[in-house]
């Protein structure tokens, strides 16, 4: 899997409400599970896309709060705000969450929105999203702008997620704004690295210890061959 960088190019004249009918109708043909797009009186559409959380990194979270419950999302309770203690908290690898989202939707408000429900409180400057896309037998990830629209992405792609998917990954791009991690955190990825350093040389002893036992047997059997 290779990672892209973001290309600038020059984007041409946005699609005639007509020209967006025409795609949503020809997209949900190829809907299979419900999860239709529907254009508005006013031009914007609405739909659904999947987000990939593939993050290495534990994120950091409220101590002691309850998972938010439909209660507290539709009266927009922020749980976060309740208490200043933090943890740290590694999210399920490969996680996969649906949103329901609008045409006018950007990455920022896409990444934004998934932090805050997963209750993290970690400033959204550390992550990003990418687009996959299978080219050759590979899937290539380009990291998408902040000010990118991902449900007109989906519109163009179509519904299927072999096609075009959508990740959120750490911002490993250098433009990450160290300032903002605060010094337990950046302690607590200094504690990451060091172990993850350990289980590396680990391997790496393990591999040539028994590449070493291998040859020694080898060597063996060779003096008790004659010749």
């Amino acid at each position: 899997q290779n990672v892209t960088q973001t290309v600038e190019e020059e984007k041409p004249e946005p699609p005639t409400v007509q020209e967006i009918k025409q795609k949503i109708e020809k997209y949900n043909a190829k809907v299979t599970n419900c999860l239709l797009m529907k254009l508005n009186d006013d031009g914007t559409y609405t739909g659904f896309i999947k987000v990939h959380l593939k993050l290495r990194r534990p994120v950091t979270v409220p101590a002691g709060i309850r998972p938010q419950s439909i209660y507290d999302a539709l009266k927009e309770v922020n749980l976060a705000e309740m208490t200043d203690k933090r943890t740290s908290f590694y999210l399920p690898l490969d996680a996969i969450k649906q949103l329901h989202i609008s045409s006018t939707t950007t990455v920022s408000e896409v990444i934004q929105g998934l932090l805050k429900k997963f209750m993290v409180v970690d400033n959204p400057q550390k992550f990003a999203l990418f687009k996959g896309m299978r080219k050759d037998g590979q899937v290539l990830f380009q990291k998408l702008p902040l000010t990118e629209y991902p449900l007109y992405l989906r519109l163009l792609a179509g519904p299927d997620t072999d096609v075009l998917s959508f990740v959120l990954k750490e911002n490993e791009t250098g433009e990450v704004e160290w300032d903002a991690f605060s010094i337990p955190e950046l302690q607590n990825f200094l504690m990451i690295l060091d172990k993850e350093e350990k289980e590396k040389i680990q391997q790496v002893h393990r591999k040539y210890e028994r590449f070493k036992q291998r040859l020694q047997q080898t060597l063996k059997e060779a003096r008790g061959k004659p010749g």
